[in-house]
């Protein structure tokens, strides 16, 4: 079924449009640019003064301009007269317009001047509003942006291309008691003349850069402020009376810019960085040059109500957001097929930063949790693609916003710093940025960069990782020749739907570490695999010793061992011995490898008993999401209520250990190692579990003890779980008396917990009222399609009856994709998935199919 249905949907794809990029004849070199926002009618006036440089002569000036109405247009040669143009040809499908002029534009220097308007769309993209309460409660909008990957034609004609960049002088006309912030720091604020209630506030010269990191914010904020090692005034906007809860992002911020400067041994370029919270914001963030802008939920932390998972969250968002300031914003990708380096990048710096602020979180080992193992089972699918993927035409750029480009790229780019080592990477780094900074740059250049640094063939075998889709299972099997130990690799393309039976298969040059029972922690012998099979002999391994492959689970592949290998290891994972993130990869791969059908699941489930004494929140959270996935295939069973008593007993020793209030001396880990456990023995019906919960949800409730914030999350939904009408009622009543977004996001992605097939039909409804922003209205519908059986099937039926309202909502933004993948996973059937949809290029031909 799985396979006719995505036939039939390949059946119905029309081949992608030609896309032609902005001809070249004329280029930006400076936009002058005054934006008057209307945040009563939501409209605003535009006025552009963009200093133009013609090299060949034209009679027409193509731009990109969507949604924008032009008023005028004219063309100013250098000591020559004003021309205006006589016609505007607007390409609404290829988002550009085409300015005609009544006579030849002649090489040289020139002015081009358009007056425009438009409108402050509710689609979160583009220069949108965004809704929110005063402090009174008074509903309110600011004015923000959000340009990546092609909207900054939404806000202003312009030269919509990454390589075609400009600086900028930005004005904002806005109402005296807003704040107006952009890319640089203000340099001027003065009344306007026309109007009493308004300012007009005028920015620094920006550095050259590219338009989608252009951004401007109107609004009401707080802030708190405070300044870098070297330098740098750090701001942190908050909404307004929330001025405490911007506290921690900034100290991250204020210890992260200087670790970056010196990783990279460049500096910051801009006087100033603000990070702001935006209440309407579709991505997470987003890295605009000076002025970050967040979800609340990824930059505010209240000291008193935050949980420590939001915190890691917070540190490793920013962490994100700041790499990108240099490795995006100074060097910028060529086109959008490169947009992978950017975010694969900035998504394994991040951790490398949070490590250097946070060193208590043990965050690499999460790393192969978060990202690591997500990336490997994505890229198992047959649906796949290529980490780059060559973008034409702007509608295809989204398809490559996946964990493809964030996850699989940042796991690659650590491999590569393994295999190169620290010292010359960074000096690679620090060459490639000299080298573009201010200018664009491909994939390829950076190879070159860190090749020349560590004289290894980078560009070869990087290659091989990221312009084919997949990666290999190293197949592993030894023999003790007197104190020697043999070690057989074999590599072959690892798929998920089972063993890969192509008569071609690709291959990898797949970097080995191997290490012994002697130094767990450090390799012993490294080799690059560059062909489908290797022999390599370690000299002085005594039979009773053990070997590892991939320590630190680095390397980007999956490992099967002989069953003789297997069982020297199970003992380093009973007594410790081997490392949290070398026991976390090896469950990990016996978990896939049971899903391709490759090895027995009853066997996997034995291996686990080894982990009982596991103290590991990793590893156990990763335990979790694998148990998880196999009790949704078994919910459609007889043998549902097996696999939730098998939980049971895994997870009821380390609860017992932990209990449910923290200890002296316990950290972060713990802290989320108790959430985790007790939400798992929850949601599986552990009976003791439960009645302390209903308790404690009972007394929160009152008022009478407050839930600490670790705790939320798991009684809400366990009490959700084995709940009843009243029971939402009162999870309904929570949120709407919840002042910090963090609580109602918390809140929203366990409502669908709920069981009833008529309170089912309440949160979808819930999912799409005003009481949930609309980023939100995902995870709620999401929720839902997780819970339960019940729940796939009223998701499925949901999103189908709502299409145009969803549909209308999200359209052109990643939020949609991620709707219907959310939804999909269970799909028309539930017995079974339908097919896993990573792109929006396929969701529109799904919509063209199924309505």
């Amino acid at each position: 079924r799985r396979s006719i249905l995505l036939l039939l949907l390949l059946a119905t794809m029309p081949e992608r449009r030609p896309f032609v990029r902005l001809p070249t004849d004329v280029f930006p070199v400076n936009y002058g640019l005054c934006l008057k926002p209307d945040l009563i009618d939501f409209t605003f006036e535009g006025k552009l003064e963009a200093a133009v440089e013609v090299t060949q002569p034209t009679n027409q000036i193509v731009m990109n301009c969507a949604d924008i109405d032009i008023i005028t247009a004219s063309f100013v040669p250098e000591g020559g007269e004003e021309v205006n143009a006589t016609g505007f040809n607007y390409q609404n499908e290829d988002e550009k317009v085409t300015l005609s002029f009544p006579s030849t534009l002649q090489k040289g220097s020139a002015i081009l001047k358009i007056d425009f308007v438009g409108e402050l769309n509710d689609k979160m993209k583009g220069f949108y509003r965004s809704k929110y309460a005063s402090p009174s409660g008074e509903v309110r909008y600011a004015a923000v942006t959000q340009f990546e990957a092609t909207d900054a034609r939404r806000a202003f004609p312009c030269w919509d291309e990454p390589a075609i960049k400009a600086t900028f002088d930005i004005t904002l006309i806005v109402p005296k008691e807003r704040v107006a912030l952009s890319n640089m720091n203000v340099i001027d604020r003065k009344p306007y003349p026309e109007d009493a209630g308004l300012v007009e506030v005028k920015f620094a010269t920006t550095p050259i850069m590219s338009t989608y990191l252009v951004a401007f914010v109107i609004g009401e904020y707080d802030f708190v402020e405070g300044q870098s090692s070297d330098g740098v005034l750090v701001r942190v906007y908050t909404p307004l009376g929330k001025a405490e809860q911007g506290k921690f992002a900034l100290e991250v911020a204020i210890k992260t810019l200087p670790f970056y400067k010196d990783y990279f041994n460049v500096p910051y370029p801009l006087p100033k960085i603000d990070l702001i919270a935006i209440a309407d914001f579709a991505a997470g963030a987003m890295e605009n040059w000076g002025l970050v802008t967040y979800r609340e939920t990824a930059l505010l932390i209240d000291p008193k109500n935050s949980c420590s998972s939001s915190r890691q969250w917070v540190a490793l968002v920013v962490g994100h957001e700041l790499a990108h300031q240099w490795f995006g914003n100074l060097v910028t990708m060529e086109w959008w097929t490169h947009l992978w380096l950017n975010e694969g990048f900035a998504s394994w710096i991040e951790y490398l930063c949070v490590d250097h602020c946070f060193p208590e979180y043990d965050i690499w080992t999460q790393f192969v949790s978060a990202d690591y193992t997500r990336a490997l089972e994505l890229d198992a699918l047959d649906n796949s693609h290529p980490i780059e993927v060559n973008v034409g035409h702007p509608s295809e750029v989204d398809e490559i916003f996946d964990a493809i480009s964030y996850s699989k790229g940042a796991s690659v780019i650590r491999m590569l710093h393994d295999y190169i080592g620290d010292q010359d990477f960074r000096k690679g780094m620090n060459a490639y940025l000299l080298k573009f900074q201010h200018k664009n740059a491909s994939t390829e250049d950076l190879w070159d960069c860190l090749g020349q640094a560590s004289g290894k063939p980078i560009a070869e075998v990087m290659s091989s990782w990221t312009q084919q889709m997949g990666f290999p299972i190293i197949v592993v099997d030894q023999e003790q020749v007197r104190d020697d130990r043999i070690i057989k690799l074999s590599q072959k393309k690892f798929c998920a739907s089972g063993p890969h039976t192509a008569e071609e298969c690709p291959s990898w040059m797949v970097p080995v570490s191997i290490c012994t029972s002697d130094d767990p922690s450090h390799a012993c012998h490294k080799v690059l695999l560059d062909g489908t099979d290797a022999t390599i002999t370690l000299n002085n391994v005594r039979p009773d010793q053990w070997v590892k492959i991939n320590p630190g689970t680095v390397g980007f592949y999956r490992l099967q061992y002989s069953t003789s290998m297997l069982e020297s290891l199970l003992p380093g994972v009973r007594d410790l011995s081997l490392p949290p993130v070398d026991r976390l990869g090896l469950q990990n791969d016996l978990f896939s490898l049971s899903r391709a059908g490759m090895i027995s699941t009853v066997d996997v489930l034995r291996l686990m008993e080894a982990f009982i004494n596991e103290p590991n929140y990793t590893v156990w959270s990763d335990l979790s999401c694998n148990l998880g996935v196999l009790s949704s295939l078994l919910s459609n069973t007889d043998f549902h209520e097996e696999i939730q008593e098998f939980i049971r007993d895994l997870f009821t020793p380390v609860g017992l250990s932990l209990g449910w209030d923290s200890k002296p001396g316990e950290g972060h880990l713990e802290a989320l190692l108790r959430g985790l456990v007790l939400g798992k023995l929850g949601k599986a019906g552990h009976k003791a579990t439960l009645e302390e919960a209903r308790l404690r949800f009972k007394e929160h409730v009152e008022g009478r003890q407050v839930l600490s914030a670790d705790l939320r999350s798991p009684v809400y939904l366990t009490v959700l779980k084995h709940g009843d009408s009243a029971t939402l009622d009162t999870m309904l009543k929570l949120h709407k008396q919840a002042d910090m977004q963090e609580e109602k996001n918390r809140i929203e992605r366990v409502l669908g917990a709920i069981s009833a097939p008529d309170l089912i039909q309440k949160v979808l409804i819930f999912a799409l009222s005003d009481d949930v922003r609309p980023q939100d209205t995902v995870s709620v519908i999401g929720g839902v399609a997780e819970g339960s059986k019940q729940g796939r099937k009223a998701a499925w039926k949901f999103v189908k009856d709502n299409w145009e309202e969803l549909h209308n909502r999200y359209q052109g933004g990643f939020l949609i994709s991620r709707l219907i993948k959310v939804v999909l996973i269970v799909g028309v059937d539930c017995s079974q998935p339908v097919f896993d949809i990573s792109d929006i290029f396929i969701f529109n031909r799904f919509v063209e199919y199924f309505f």
